[in-house]
């Protein structure tokens, strides 16, 4: 029966909850090495102990494992108890007392204007012919002007995209629609990028291809160019760019969309309902971004702060 508690618990959790593809696969992961140093134990899900649950966290404690790493480990065990337990495969959880090990706050790295910018320009110019510079340059203000999750960008259909719309229709994790309003630089690079695509989709059609739905097709197995090329794609525009390539991923870009709003005055929860956190203290993280910044430009300019400056006679 154990053998199947996986399977079925991430089917529901797809079912049930909507759970995005990564999370599942993330989850899966972690509760196969669980289930591993389990059956080291000749144990398995169905009579593990809380002490055997504790002891498996401090094994992965011993193998160097970050804080935020065990804290996704236990929650997805939790889950899985929880699971079990309201399915009657267990009659306790014994997960439930067992206390997370936490996570470190870190900040998250960003961008300043000027080095967006230099992401920008080098979208437009670094591509081997128009359609590349077309195609890589709507991805880039798109994903500046929105904050969108990597995942979310690359899989968006065509059809929300069509009209010069003013505001983008975005599913996010858990199946969850959220609206977020575009930038005119934004804007002008979809329409271009949309009337090149469509010429190229004109020319597969007529050899045969069926169409396709999304805005940013591929001959791939997603349909859709993937999060894994664009990871690469933008560490190249880095480089065209003269931006530090291991500051730059797809997710830097949506910190520096929020940090960047934040900073200008926007309001904090508007930026929530951009990024579709459903917490506002997920959010609350780049206010530190922004203070950090704040406190770093009055040590750097205040006169009060250079010591030279001062007069102690006074």
């Amino acid at each position: 029966m154990s053998d199947t508690w996986i399977p079925t618990f991430l089917e529901a959790q797809a079912a049930e909850l909507g759970a995005a593809r990564n999370t599942l696969l993330a989850y899966g992961r972690d509760l196969i090495d669980a289930q591993s140093w389990l059956a080291g134990r000749n144990l398995g899900f169905a009579d593990a102990t809380q002490t055997d649950i504790e002891g498996y966290l401090i094994y992965c404690d011993a193998q160097g494992l970050a804080k935020s790493t065990r804290a996704r480990r236990l929650s997805a065990i939790k889950q899985l108890f929880r699971f079990a337990f309201e399915e009657g495969w267990r009659a306790e959880n014994p997960a439930i007392q067992i206390a997370s090990p936490g996570q470190d706050k870190r900040l998250p790295k960003t961008l300043d204007e000027a080095e967006v910018d230099r992401l920008l320009d080098a979208a437009c110019n670094f591509g081997r012919n128009a359609h590349d510079r077309t195609r890589d340059t709507c991805l880039m203000q798109l994903l500046y002007a929105t904050g969108m999750r990597v995942t979310e960008l690359v899989s968006l259909p065509v059809s929300s995209a069509r009209g010069d719309p003013q505001m983008l229709l975005i599913l996010g994790k858990g199946g969850k629609e959220r609206m977020v309003p575009l930038s005119p630089p934004a804007r002008s690079a979809l329409a271009e990028w949309i009337t090149v695509r469509d010429e190229v989709q004109k020319l597969a059609q007529d050899k045969g291809a069926a169409p396709s739905r999304f805005l940013f097709p591929s001959r791939g197995v997603t349909g859709h160019l993937t999060r894994h090329w664009f990871y690469a794609r933008i560490k190249a525009l880095a480089t065209h760019g003269a931006v530090a390539a291991d500051k730059v991923t797809p997710h830097t870009l949506r910190h520096a969309f929020a940090t960047h709003l934040l900073a200008g005055g926007a309001d904090l929860r508007a930026i929530q309902t951009m990024l579709g956190h459903a917490d506002v203290a997920t959010t609350e993280i780049y206010t530190h971004v922004v203070d950090e910044r704040l406190t770093q430009l009055v040590m750097d300019h205040h006169p009060l702060t250079k010591a030279d400056t001062r007069d102690d006679t006074d």
